[in-house]
């Protein structure tokens, strides 16, 4: 009879107990998933965002480095052909979202002068992407951009009709 009662006892002390240890478990996986998860989401979605803007930036200086030369050599004159390098520059820097105060092209020829044939004119266009959601006054301390630089070689075409 007395063991019987001691029996009875230890049950229902293991059963006081699971009860009490489930009941202060309850509803804390949750938190803990969405907690962690958030942690780790932000940084993932932040990297994410970030990437794009370089691959963006590598898409527009390459399409910007190829008109440009394109548009130099194809010139009647080296005064036409500037302008219009920076043209078809400025226009594959828009079709990205880049601006003059991000991007820049620089035309530099093999000789004198410029649009003689065979002659090779090398553009380089660079931009400069600035990292999302980065306040101004951060970038006085550490750098807040990325450069993306590309160089593209146009050749005068040997039989121009000049």
């Amino acid at each position: 009879m007395i063991r019987d009662r001691h029996l009875t006892d230890l049950r229902w002390l293991g059963l006081h107990l699971r009860r009490q240890l489930q009941g202060t478990e309850s509803g804390r996986a949750i938190v803990e998933f969405v907690f962690l998860g958030t942690l780790l989401l932000v940084p993932l979605v932040y990297l994410i965002m970030t990437l794009a803007q370089v691959q963006a930036a590598a898409y527009s200086a390459t399409a910007a480095a190829r008109e440009a030369g394109r548009a130099f050599t194809t010139a009647a004159t080296e005064v036409q052909g500037m302008p219009r390098a920076r043209a078809a520059a400025q226009v594959a820097f828009m079709d990205f979202g880049f601006t003059d105060q991000d991007a820049s092209v620089v035309i530099v020829c093999d000789g004198s002068p410029c649009l003689r044939p065979d002659a090779r004119v090398t553009a380089t266009s660079t931009i400069q992407v600035r990292l999302p959601f980065v306040p101004a006054f951060v970038g006085e301390v550490v750098p807040t951009t990325i450069p993306v630089s590309v160089t593209h070689v146009a050749t005068v075409d040997r039989f121009g009709g000049r």
